[in-house]
C-alpha cells in the first residue's frame, strides 16, 4: 500500500482545519461573552429600578396614614436590598434625607453588580436620578 492511497481514505480534520474552527469559536466568545455580562448588568439594574419604585410607594403609604408626614418613615416599611428574597444582594436600598413633606431613596450597587453602575435613586415629587444624570436608564440604556 502506497502513501498516495493512505492519504486518500484517510477521513479525519487536519490541524489546519481545527485551527480554523478554533479560532472561529474564540472570535464568537470574545462577541457573545462581553454582551452577555452587559446584559445582566442592566436586568440587575432593572431589579433596582423596580425596588425603588416599590420602596416609594411604600413611603406613601406611610405618608397616607400618618397625618400626610413623611416624617418617621424608615427601611422598616420596605425590603433593604435587592433581590428582596434573601439572596446573594446586588443593591442596597435605604431612605435618607426624611423631613414632614421630602424624601430621598436610593438603590446603591453592592457585591456582584459593579460600582461603576452608579446609584439609582428617587425623590418625594418623583425625580429619578442614575450614576449622577437626572434620568434613569430605561430598559437598561443609557440616559
Amino acid at each position: 500500500m502506497s502513501i498516495k492511497s493512505i492519504n486518500k481514505n484517510s477521513k479525519g480534520f487536519s490541524l489546519i482545519e481545527l485551527m480554523i474552527v478554533v479560532a472561529a469559536v474564540a472570535i464568537l466568545a470574545a462577541i457573545a461573552i462581553p454582551s452577555y455580562q452587559n446584559q445582566v448588568i442592566r436586568s440587575k439594574r432593572a431589579d433596582a429600578m423596580g425596588a425603588v419604585l416599590a420602596a416609594s410607594q411604600a413611603v406613601e403609604r406611610f405618608k397616607a396614614n400618618n397625618n400626610f408626614s413623611y416624617t418617621g418613615a424608615s427601611n422598616a416599611l420596605f425590603s433593604t436590598q435587592v433581590p428582596a428574597d434573601g439572596g446573594s444582594a446586588y443593591y442596597t436600598v435605604a431612605i435618607s434625607n426624611v423631613t414632614a413633606s421630602t424624601y430621598t431613596i436610593t438603590a446603591s450597587p453592592t457585591g456582584s453588580q459593579p460600582a461603576s453602575d452608579g446609584a439609582i435613586s428617587i425623590d418625594q415629587a418623583g425625580n429619578k436620578g442614575w450614576n449622577g444624570k437626572t434620568c434613569w436608564p430605561e430598559s437598561g440604556s443609557t440616559c
